[in-house]
């Protein structure tokens, strides 16, 4: 227990006034995220770097034979180097030489053709919902009251929860919860992805004047509402899109799903020459809500609003003109060989059988965990030159004078402090790698820990936290919105960098890595337009 005291933090609540008339408090004890920088796993540092070496043998190799043929050529004079050149040129024939054109014109071909094509993001859309399905916090309370399926004590308990939650007044929800009958119908399902599903795409296809029949791949992902048919199927049917496409619906993977659904059309853009790829992320709001009383349960009824993304992927080199953004770096992190990780955030029914989300008391540490692995790893493929050179003398040095100065600990109490140094790791800045940063707006105490183990500042912070005050947690589309929110900004210049995190069930954490290609402007259709000027000055009312 001892070991956990850190993770802890204490909150005095002050509850009223009591029946006898006094002032009455209680502690509150949460949870914090682990300091994961303070605590890296070095197995995950070397597989950053074996993803750097794949490529680094050119950064090893290139300099040498620059430095041989300058120190050769250098050494002659201009009338020395003619003469050089043309007296071997007359020592071969004409097959030698063509010969060794095909070759060297062969090897060039092949080393072309093995990279990996470049993957453009052309424009994404993010859907706004209309304002008949704006509420305020009270006013979710009170549809939750119509309904007539809770009691005061979940009510109030919902009402706490949003209080602290880091969600504003003006998030969009479904009118059915509202309703006494039952939300979790295929139909109302049907009936919301269509709303926001086609909403974005709309946006999307008029936005880059794609006609929907040139998209070769089509992603989507939504976590818990899967019919059949597919989503994608949906999507395919409503706007005829062309019979061979290549068409994938994934399920039940959470609210980082929207990376892997990058993921796996980046993969698919790179076996599929001139292909445009789309990517749609949504999750239903109606379809997931939570009848029943079970706390641990009420907990996703309160975050998640109605939400949805999509974007455009190209791999054709003549798009780079168009495009705002090229991807860089995906790096993904599984947990779910972990039974805590694989059960933080369990989908199951309650005593009354009703379905619902439950989320872990361990799921706090389990995303620490989770996070510090990822971001381990993508280090080493983001950070400056300066950077890698701190960290990974860091990391020889304790590798070499660790182990030895920790036997020497063991039999000097006190210790000393070239001990403490071996012993302790260098962390990196990674506000050096990264200009803007996308974290997934999953509550305000979640962003706070980051801030807090990641040492930005409120100006790193402000599209997340500006995100879950205007829409609240829209699972895997959120990190869409503060995409959205930083162009509305006109905040990305050209070669920028934006870094995406997102994490969810199973568990997972997956990271995205965008450079910017142009100066992106203010857009015109953009769901920030209207009350982009109001923020951050919301953040802090």
């Amino acid at each position: 227990m001892a070991r956990e005291e850190h993770l802890l933090s204490t909150e005095i609540v002050n509850r009223g006034i009591s029946d006898g008339g006094s002032q009455t408090f209680s502690v509150r004890v949460r949870r914090r995220l682990p300091d994961f920088l303070q605590s890296v796993n070095l197995k995950y540092v070397k597989l950053g770097y074996h993803y750097l070496i794949n490529h680094g043998i050119y950064l090893a190799t290139v300099p040498v034979l620059v430095l041989v043929f300058s120190a050769e050529v250098g050494s002659l004079s201009r009338e020395e180097l003619w003469r050089k050149v043309w007296d071997n040129a007359a020592c071969y024939d004409l097959a030698t030489v063509l010969s060794f054109v095909a070759l060297f014109v062969f090897t060039l071909s092949l080393y072309i053709m093995s990279k990996p094509r470049p993957i453009y993001l052309l424009d994404f859309a993010c859907y706004k919902p209309s304002d008949d399905l704006k509420v305020t916090k009270e006013q979710f309370i009170e549809l939750a009251r119509k309904s007539g399926k809770f009691d005061e004590p979940s009510l109030e308990f919902q009402k706490r929860i949003l209080e602290s939650s880091g969600i504003g007044d003006e998030t969009y929800v479904p009118k059915v919860i509202g309703s006494s009958e039952n939300t979790a119908t295929m139909k109302e399902g049907r009936a919301e992805a269509s709303m926001v599903m086609f909403g974005a795409l709309n946006e999307l296809f008029e936005k880059t004047k794609i006609r929907p029949k040139d998209v070769g791949i089509l992603v989507v992902n939504c976590s818990i509402f899967n019919p059949t048919p597919s989503l994608s199927a949906m999507i395919i049917n409503h706007y005829k899109m062309r019979g061979n496409i290549l068409s994938f619906n994934l399920g039940g993977m959470g609210c980082s799903a929207g990376i892997i659904a990058l993921d796996l059309a980046r993969d698919m853009l790179q076996a599929n020459p001139n292909s445009y790829a789309v990517v749609v992320s949504a999750e239903m709001v109606g379809f997931n809500w939570y009848p029943g009383k079970e706390r641990s349960m009420l907990i996703p009824n309160c975050f998640f609003r109605m939400g949805c993304s999509a974007l455009l992927l190209s791999n054709r080199r003549r798009d780079y003109r168009r495009a705002k953004y090229s991807l860089e770096h995906i790096v993904r992190t599984h947990k779910a060989s972990n039974d805590r990780a694989f059960r933080c955030i369990y989908q199951e029914e309650d005593s009354q059988r009703y379905k619902g989300l439950r989320i872990s008391k361990d799921l706090v540490e389990v995303g620490g965990d989770a996070l510090k692995t990822n971001i381990t790893t993508l280090g080493p493929l983001v950070l400056p030159l300066s950077e890698q050179l701190f960290f990974f003398g860091n990391l020889v040095w304790r590798h070499l004078f660790g182990n030895k100065n920790n036997n020497n600990n063991n039999n000097n109490a006190k210790g000393n402090s070239t001990s403490q140094l071996a012993n302790k790791p260098y962390i990196p800045d990674y506000k050096l790698a990264f200009e803007h940063f996308c974290f997934y707006a999953a509550s305000k105490t979640v962003l706070d820990e980051l801030q807090r183990n990641l040492e930005l500042s409120e100006n790193n912070m402000e599209a997340s936290r500006a995100t879950l005050h205007r829409f609240g947690n829209t699972s895997s589309s959120s990190i869409w919105y503060e995409l959205a929110y930083l162009e509305a900004k006109e905040k990305i210049t050209r070669g920028d960098r934006v870094w995406q995190i997102a994490f969810g069930s199973g568990f997972k954490c997956n990271s995205a890595v965008w450079k910017a290609i142009r100066r992106v402007k203010k857009p015109s259709t953009n769901p920030w337009i209207d009350c982009v000027d109001m923020y951050p000055q919301s953040l802090t009312q």
